[in-house]
């Protein structure tokens, strides 16, 4: 039974891979060598011999694109260029950056001897609480860390 499950997940991860496409670098390298070649026609086995790549390895690239050059080894490969062109161009459209959080750690809360200590250091000028004060999002997380801190010691 374990066996099986392995196998599935094996099965499961050519799956994952096989739908994420082929490499975009392999697939300009192989445009490149399209682009240049004056032959009418290009076959994997010239594309081959162009790029110095085995025949096998560009038509498993470019399967993504249409399964049958696997099976017929005479596929024009210059009627994909539209479409590995499209690939190309969609996957290097940019992806949302995500912002890292600001992680609260042990040492920055260790600057703070307790509750009241942030609050004078953050929050007042020359002694006086300031009403205008303006906690950024990190300065919110670490008073929250320090009152969770405080109703922990209060609870013992």
């Amino acid at each position: 039974m374990r066996n099986v499950s392995q196998h599935h997940k094996m099965i499961n991860k050519e799956v994952k891979d096989y739908m994420k496409g082929p490499s975009v670098a392999s697939l300009k390298k192989y445009l490149a060598a399209m682009n240049k070649s004056k032959a009418k026609y290009i076959t994997a086995e010239k594309l081959s011999h162009i790029v110095g790549v085995y025949p096998e390895i560009i038509s498993e690239a470019l399967s993504y694109f249409d399964p049958m050059i696997n099976m017929d080894y005479e596929y024009d490969l210059k009627t994909l260029m539209p479409a590995i062109e499209e690939y190309i161009e969609h996957s290097q459209e940019k992806k949302p950056v995500v912002q890292k959080k600001s992680l609260v750690t042990q040492k920055i809360l260790d600057q703070y001897s307790s509750l009241g200590d942030f609050i004078y250091k953050k929050m007042t000028i020359g002694g006086l609480l300031d009403p205008n004060t303006e906690l950024s999002d990190k300065d919110l997380k670490i008073l929250k860390k320090l009152i969770a801190e405080e109703q922990a010691k209060r609870k013992k």
